[in-house]
């Protein structure tokens, strides 16, 4: 028996034509769907990338004890147990955050691995130019410019490469026995980097500046922008599809249908626009990014052509693995086996845990979505437990290990007692937003959410029992205002509550474009509030960002950047304009 994962990164399943309607041109998703199973309540877990591919190793959530960080020693990892049972595993990928601090433990997993490099400001091409040194997100976009001049060709752009190497793999070893391989594509991440021929499947009228890479943010671009954007994510997908393509192309010409499992999967998905927001992780996680296309040909029970409706989780990828292989799954692995459900007979979960470590903990149960946000402004307590005390691209500070104190051992950590220390979600803050409760059967788009407290309670009460069998730490009870044990009442509910704050914060932003006082709202807010006049506008309708909110903000950080970032609602940013503008016209 023999595997092929090909996994993709951020891809949209409402995009596909699979799943519904699409504008996007991929006939080998289709042609897939032909000849595996469809499934279509397929959740994510934890996120995003690496949490994602953490849940792929070890059969379990991550997202409720630590952020982004590598597998920890006392992790059980698939592609290892599978290695030990004499099944060979191979990975090729051009993933660049495997190279980092927080993905270094993930590859070494496999018997052999391969890289490809240049995705995503990956440091790969040293080529010294102004702006070398440039700090975060700046360098990142400037590296990969540097990385597109040595990708210039179909041919050498690491996607292709990546696959080329996968069906290498392939060729050698089409005539053996007891093997895994994993074909780990970045695509279609940011930023949207494909060639011509696919970007010209998807012609349209844009002359503005180049917009392939999105920032993690409110939509503030006039909409001829916006769908460019959407135009350069469908042709990276459809470059996706041509490489999925390949590698049934060659399943084909091999016969290999008979004996090898090939399971289609991704991550998250990737905003567009969507509920007035670009990519992920700073607002909630709608069902765009986590309900995911997902697909598997099983040789065991040869169902083909035909769907699947059973609630299913990336933490059933491992289980499923190691059970097409004979191999026993760990004693940790929460998910399961999904063969029984590929054969027409098997249990669903009857609950989906979901989310970010410092974000909304999410539950669905297929029907209704529920997503809890912390019980006060401040988000806390949040801590992280780890014996592995790494970032994405950083290993932790010594300010952070300093007050670091030993935890008592997790049902999943095999009696080692990890660090605990005090963590702060950086990327989000999901008081903000709210508690939120949506139902899909009459709401699939997620455009309102509903307050109803029957609903609300039985969400709660399965939100905290998935908790509870996951071994959530107490301050992740505490820091979302329900009992570690004990009973979940009404008292507990969050959702009217909330209701007027999370309405505010979720109305879309106007076009930058179409504000009257935009370049005041542009300016940084300490230059801004230099001028007495419009500090008294800014006091009027935003007086925290005067009193007290500076103490937080870049010194670049500017009105129209902290609505982006929902730092501030849509209401006020149009207060804010109109006063602004007013301050204007009474200067001119």
């Amino acid at each position: 028996m023999r595997a092929i994962v090909l996994m993709f990164d951020s891809l949209n399943r409402h995009m596909l034509a699979p799943y519904g309607d699409t504008f996007v041109d991929a006939p080998n998703f289709a042609r897939l769907a032909e000849r595996a199973v469809t499934f279509d309540n397929f959740y994510a877990g934890s996120m995003p990338c690496i949490p994602a591919r953490r849940e792929m190793h070890t059969g379990r959530y991550n997202f409720l004890h630590r952020s982004w960080g590598p597998l920890e020693p006392f992790d059980d990892s698939a592609p290892q147990l599978l290695g030990e049972a004499g099944v060979h595993t191979h990975l090729v990928s051009d993933h660049p955050h495997y190279w980092e601090d927080g993905g270094a433990t993930y590859h070494t997993r496999f018997t052999t691995w391969e890289f490809m490099r240049g995705q995503e400001g990956d440091p790969w091409k040293g080529v010294v130019e102004p702006g070398t040194s440039a700090p975060g997100i700046h360098r990142m976009r400037r590296q990969d410019q540097v990385n597109r001049r040595f990708m210039r060709t179909e041919a050498e752009h690491s996607q292709t490469r990546t696959v080329d190497a996968g069906l290498e793999f392939l060729e050698t070893n089409v005539g053996a026995d007891r093997w895994m391989l994993q074909i780990e594509l970045f695509d279609p991440h940011e930023p949207f980097f494909s060639h011509q021929r696919y970007k010209d499947r998807y012609p349209h009228g844009y002359d503005g500046p180049e917009f392939d890479w999105p920032e993690y943010r409110k939509v503030t671009e006039p909409s001829d922008q916006v769908e460019h954007a959407r135009s350069e994510y469908a042709a990276l997908v459809s470059m996706c599809d041509h490489s999925l393509g390949r590698v049934l192309d060659f399943m084909d010409a091999h016969d290999m249908w008979d004996d090898t499992m090939l399971i289609v999967n991704t991550d998250h998905g990737f905003l567009l626009g969507e509920h007035g927001w670009w990519a992920k992780g700073v607002q909630p996680w709608f069902n765009e990014l986590v309900h995911l296309p997902f697909f598997v040909w099983d040789p065991r029970c040869g169902e083909r052509g035909t769907r699947r409706t059973a609630l299913t989780q990336t933490i059933d990828i491992a289980p499923t693995m190691l059970g097409f292989f004979d191999v026993r799954p760990a004693p940790d692995m929460q998910g399961q086996d999904l063969a029984p459900v590929l054969a027409g007979d098997g249990p669903s979960h009857d609950g989906a845990l979901f989310g970010v470590h410092g974000g909304h903990v999410n539950v669905t149960d297929g029907r209704y979505v529920y997503m809890r946000a912390s019980d006060d402004e401040r988000n806390l307590p949040l801590d992280e437990y780890t014996l592995m005390p790494t970032h994405m691209r950083t290993r932790f500070g010594v300010d952070e290990l300093a007050g670091w104190e030993p935890a008592e051992p997790f049902g999943f950590t095999k009696g080692v007692r990890t660090m605990r220390m005090p963590a702060t979600s950086r990327w989000m803050n999901p008081w903000r937003h709210g508690t939120l409760l949506f139902d899909l059967e009459s709401d699939p788009g997620q455009e309102r959410p509903i307050v109803d407290d029957d609903a609300e309670l039985r969400m709660l009460q399965l939100l905290a029992r998935l908790m509870r069998e996951n071994d959530a730490p107490a301050s992740q009870f505490q820091r979302l205002g329900i009992p570690a044990d004990g009973e979940i009442t009404r008292a507990h509910l969050h959702a009217c509550a909330h209701r007027e704050r999370a309405d505010a914060l979720a109305e879309p932003l106007p076009s930058s474009t179409d504000l009257a006082a935009r370049d005041l709202l542009e300016r940084p807010l300490t230059e801004l509030l230099r001028d007495p006049a419009a500090r008294d506008v800014v006091e009027r309708h935003a007086p925290d960002l005067v009193h007290s909110e500076l103490l937080s903000v870049s010194a670049s950080a500017n009105l129209l950047n902290l609505a982006a970032r929902a730092a501030i609602p849509a209401s006020t940013l149009h207060a804010l304009d109109a006063g602004l503008a007013a301050l204007l016209s009474a200067r001119r």
